[in-house]
């Protein structure tokens, strides 16, 4: 249930004709009253005899009988109140005592206390009403309406366990501003899904991850199609911008232009330019952009480093303060809008639907300080660089490596904001890990087929190996992981990573060991990307040589000679290291 209080009015008569009219794109059906002041008010709608001018009057009747210099410059004081489309509908009965409720919470009016403003409910759809109020009591005194916003928010979460509605997280302001009715209704029929706000809204957000500058802001800005206008000092110096859809035009056939700030709170262009405030990236980040721009496999490059950058982020909810989670909570909106981007067909709409849920949860009242989230802005700059991944090869399992990694972050995330009592961003940061553990199935279901049939085709002696090196390392999950049907592309991970000359069973204590696994769907998944990622294994396996097939154990000299793969020699050194 979602009350909205708007502007408030001087003409009682131009909201009732409104209200009980066809609406602006005749969506008003049956208007009739549904609860009133005195239960006896005219209604307009399904009372013949009775007329808005009769019904105004009486509301109006207070504001007449007080002195032309004491009445309030505004005194129609507008409430809507709105379900969700999931809600049930509910009955006249039903919305004239949400009605009593709402002005009763507001302080319009309250029976048990006296004298009180007159008031109006009109419904004129199944799904919502309108109140409409007198600002001065049939006293003479006015109403003491400070806080009333969150009264009748408080109120609506009442209703919403009482009626069973669905019921909804109370705001904190840190929201972006909806869609108006006007907006929605014009998007409709011009066809579109979205309105213009919410189309405006991400292109400008996937222009901002990674940026660095003004320039390159504006410059993506343009490059997306956008019109921009830019607002500046007597100075010269910039302001502000103001952004547009070609074909998104007014009754007078301009453009539409929505400041940064009214498309939200976070993308005004002070608030952008807080992003790359911070200062030059540093020397390890200009290494990896470079070896990015100019080496090979340039998506699947940008993937892995995003994970690995991810990874690090991790770390920063258990021993980082609030400040320095909210700048890297931020930045992991960006990388989403980055990976989303550039993502192949069969992740795209998943991971959209991952930032977009995500755009709520990177907002909260605690302020970021940036500079520690360049790691993860680099990688967002790294994925809009690296270019579109084809879905396939390399590119395909780095990017169900970078989305597993996602994954933990943005629920890391999404425990954060609950610690903290923001609701809203809680739950929005979880319906996004939602999004990625689809995208990670779609992702991940070519790569990690390939490595199974590896690990199936491992001898027994070496799977028998790898189950005794697996419990040694992981005791306490060594049963689970045995019984998921990823366990053989654990065994030929591990495997890889032993013919590379890593210690396994430390490489498994240690990718276990530094973050929890509980919110796995399937721990030897997260295992094999943690490894491939920590060893520099390739991320897709399908092309490689085979791994090791036998292993023989001299029990009299307590030594092991492993067969290399095929076509590859050890070197003495290889030949002479023990066994681990």
């Amino acid at each position: 249930m979602v009350p909205v209080i708007h502007k408030r009015g001087q003409r009682t008569i131009g909201l009732l004709y409104y209200l009980y009219g066809p609406g602006k794109f005749e969506e008003h059906t049956d208007p009739h009253l549904v609860a009133s002041w005195d239960h006896n008010a005219p209604d307009p709608g399904r009372d013949a005899t009775a007329t808005l001018k009769q019904l105004q009057q009486l509301l109006d009747q207070p504001v007449e009988n007080i002195n032309p210099s004491q009445r309030p410059k505004k005194h129609v004081w507008h409430l809507s109140v709105r379900n969700g489309t999931k809600d049930r509908i509910l009955s006249d009965e039903e919305w004239s005592d949400v009605a009593r409720r709402m002005v009763a919470a507001a302080g319009i009016d309250n029976p048990e206390e006296g004298a009180g403003c007159r008031w109006a409910a009109v419904r004129h759809a199944d799904d919502h009403i309108h109140i409409v109020a007198t600002l001065v009591r049939e006293d003479g005194y006015k109403p003491d309406l400070n806080n009333d916003a969150n009264r009748v928010q408080a109120q609506a979460r009442a209703l919403e366990a009482e009626l069973g509605l669905q019921r909804l997280n109370k705001g904190d302001g840190t929201a972006a501003k909806r869609p108006t009715s006007a907006e929605r209704h014009k998007a409709k029929r011009q066809g579109r899904e979205r309105t213009a706000r919410e189309e405006l809204r991400e292109a400008v957000r996937r222009a901002v991850a990674g940026a660095r500058g003004d320039a390159e802001f504006f410059d993506r800005l343009a490059a997306a199609g956008l019109l921009i206008r830019k607002r500046a000092a007597p100075s010269g110096d910039l302001l502000g911008y103001k952004v547009a859809l070609p074909d998104d035009l007014n009754r007078d056939g301009e453009p539409v232009f929505y400041p940064g700030a009214r498309l939200a709170p976070d993308l005004s262009l002070p608030r952008i330019r807080e992003r790359w405030s911070a200062g030059a990236q540093d020397a390890p980040a200009a290494a990896r952009q470079e070896a990015v721009r100019t080496g090979p496999g340039r998506p699947a490059a940008a993937r892995r480093a995003t994970a690995s950058a991810v990874w690090q982020a991790v770390l920063v909810f258990e021993h980082g303060g609030d400040a320095v989670a909210a700048a890297h909570i931020a930045a992991a909106g960006e990388v989403l809008d980055a990976l989303a981007k550039t993502s192949a067909a069969h992740t795209r709409r998943e991971l959209h639907a991952a930032a977009t849920a995500f755009e709520r949860a990177s907002r909260s009242h605690v302020r970021a300080v940036r500079g520690h989230d360049r790691a993860l802005r680099q990688a967002a700059r790294d994925l809009v660089q690296g270019g579109p991944a084809l879905g396939r090869g390399e590119d395909g399992a780095t990017t169900a490596m970078a989305i597993d990694m996602l994954f933990f972050l943005i629920t890391a995330a999404a425990h954060w904001h609950a610690r903290r009592g923001h609701a809203q961003q809680a739950e929005a940061a979880t319906q996004a890990a939602e999004h990625l553990r689809a995208a990670y199935q779609a992702a991940a279901a070519q790569p990690l087929g390939a490595l199974h049939q590896r690990g199936r085709r491992l001898s027994r002696p070496m799977l028998q190996r790898q189950t005794v090196l697996l419990r040694e390392a992981l005791p306490e999950l060594a049963e689970q992981i045995l019984t998921e049907p990823g366990w053989y592309a654990l065994a030929a991970t591990v495997a890889e990573a032993e013919a590379a000359g890593h210690d396994p069973a430390a490489l498994l204590s240690e990718v276990a060991a530094r973050r929890e696994l509980g919110t796995a769907d399937s721990v030897s998944d997260v295992l094999v990307w943690r490894m491939r990622r920590a060893a520099d294994l390739p991320a897709d396996a399908s092309q490689l040589p085979e791994t090791s097939t036998t292993t023989t154990r001299s029990t009299k000299r307590g030594t092991t000679t492993r067969s290399s793969a095929p076509g590859k020699r050890r070197s003495g050194a290889d030949a002479a290291r023990p066994s681990r």
